[in-house]
């Protein structure tokens, strides 16, 4: 807390608010940890798990899948409680399941356990990817709220990469258990770092909690004044009166955020990017590396494409915008995935030449870089950014939702695309995709750099088209 003395001294207390600003990221941060963890040890430990239980494709997909189901459930309560008990609170309770979740899947004896425990992982795992960014969107100003949430980003790629790393230290022995139940570690210091933090001002604001939230105001600011004028503003978009889903029905602007949100969390998902993630040997050994080993390093080369791209974003999203990254990212992704699609017809002819396996496992991390410094990390701080304060809570369960249920259509259909289609036509699929969000986000996708969060619901209520908010 702020205390008198750091309010009378302003160079203290200065360095008082970006200790506690650093804090609140690092702490929400871990958040993303977790959420990389999960997305990243699945893909080293399937081809183990299906080894063992003799699990076909099918099989394969519904253990992959199960957890996001889990995830899109997870982002429905996660709305309940971020607006009951708080963001604070629903860090600690995702945190909770996560560690229920690892550890049952580690025990787990059977292809159903393992599902069971994996839809319980998703819980978790929804109900973190929903609050921490928008806790961190609420936390954050203006000027830096871009790179805060691509920070989150950043640490789901490190839980990957991590992820990756100790999959395939385990590789060796082929502890598929091992694997699924160590990153339970990280549960548990989120839960010890998150017990320290504020609760969000604008949460507390809508509990009437004004004399709170001015004080965690006070604590993230360097001048009072700006603390009461942010306070000032919270409290503006408050005397709406509606709010949720009777603000949805009722408000055709916000029911066009809501839209925005879906379509942006559909787009990330429909690139493609999970696939590399969650089948990354299975893809490298359609490129023609057969051997585990030279599936598992080229899994963790993918991993850490993924970490150091994302720092393109976090370096981008506050100066050049949320818009050029985005066009430029879905641009190499297209043609990474074509690519890629050429290179898997020249492998299924029986005739390619031999460079032919390392351009496609190049490409892949193209793809996967494409991905990281755009859609990855701008679509959660785009969706924490447009939706009014009154439904904020619904909006943002509506896209992480949405966020839940692509990913596991993408995650439930890869393998039976590349029985039914080929290798070749799926990746070709992909690209044509990417393509289209070019387009689309042209067409429906606002800069909204350096713009406030009242500033952007002020313009969105006012009625301009979805591009022209952030102006």
């Amino acid at each position: 807390m702020v205390t008198a003395n750091t309010m009378e001294d302003p160079a203290a207390h200065k360095k008082s608010a970006a200790r506690i600003r650093a804090f609140i990221y690092f702490a929400a941060g871990m958040a993303g940890l977790l959420f990389g963890l999960d997305q990243g040890v699945i893909s080293g430990a399937l081809p183990f798990i299906s080894k063992e239980w003799n699990l076909d494709s099918v099989a394969q997909e519904w253990v992959v899948s199960s957890m996001m189901v889990g995830a899109a459930t997870g982002a429905i309560v996660a709305s309940y409680l971020a607006r009951g008990i708080g963001r604070k609170k629903s860090l600690m309770a995702g945190a909770t399941l996560f560690i229920i979740g690892c550890l049952g899947s580690g025990l787990s004896t059977g292809a159903s356990m393992l599902i069971g425990f994996r839809l319980i992982l998703g819980l978790s795992i929804g109900i973190a990817s929903y609050t921490a960014p928008l806790y961190l969107a609420e936390m954050s100003d203006k000027d830096s709220r871009g790179k805060v949430i691509s920070g989150y980003q950043l640490m789901v790629t490190v839980g990957i990469l991590l992820a990756f790393l100790s999959d395939t230290y385990f590789s060796y022995s082929g502890s598929w258990r091992s694997m699924l139940s160590i990153i339970a570690i990280p549960g548990f210091v989120l839960i010890l770092t998150v017990f320290t933090l504020p609760d969000s001002p604008r949460w507390l604001a809508t509990k009437g909690r004004f004399e709170e939230a001015g004080s965690v105001l006070n604590m993230l600011h360097e001048k009072a004044e700006t603390a009461e004028e942010e306070l000032a503003e919270i409290k503006e978009t408050l005397k709406v009166k509606q709010a949720g889903w009777q603000l949805f029905k009722a408000n055709k602007n916000v029911r066009r955020a809501v839209f925005l949100g879906v379509l942006l969390q559909a787009m990330q998902q429909f690139t493609g990017f999970n696939v590399i993630m969650y089948y990354s040997p299975k893809i490298l050994g359609l490129a023609g590396f057969s051997s585990t080993e030279d599936q598992m390093i080229g899994t963790v080369i993918n991993g850490l494409v993924f970490t150091l791209a994302t720092f393109i974003a976090i370096g981008m999203v506050d100066k050049s915008g949320r818009k050029p990254a985005l066009k430029i990212g879905f641009a190499v992704m297209a043609v990474s995935m074509a690519v890629v699609g050429v290179c898997m017809t020249m492998l299924e002819s029986g005739n390619a030449p031999a460079f032919v396996p390392y351009l496609a496992a190049i490409m892949t991390m193209v793809m996967i870089a494409g991905f990281a410094m755009s859609a990855g990390p701008i679509v959660w701080v785009l969706c924490s950014e447009i939706q009014p304060l009154k439904s904020r809570e619904f909006g943002v369960a509506c896209s992480t939702m949405t966020n839940w249920i692509t990913c596991a259509i993408v995650g439930a259909t890869f393998l039976s695309l590349i029985d039914t289609l080929g290798s070749a036509h799926t990746f070709w699929l992909y690209a044509g995709l990417n393509a289209l969000f070019i387009f689309l986000t042209f067409a429906y996708v606002p800069e909204t750099k350096n713009v406030s969060l009242e500033e952007i619901e002020k313009n969105l209520m006012s009625g301009k088209k979805l591009r022209d908010i952030g102006c």
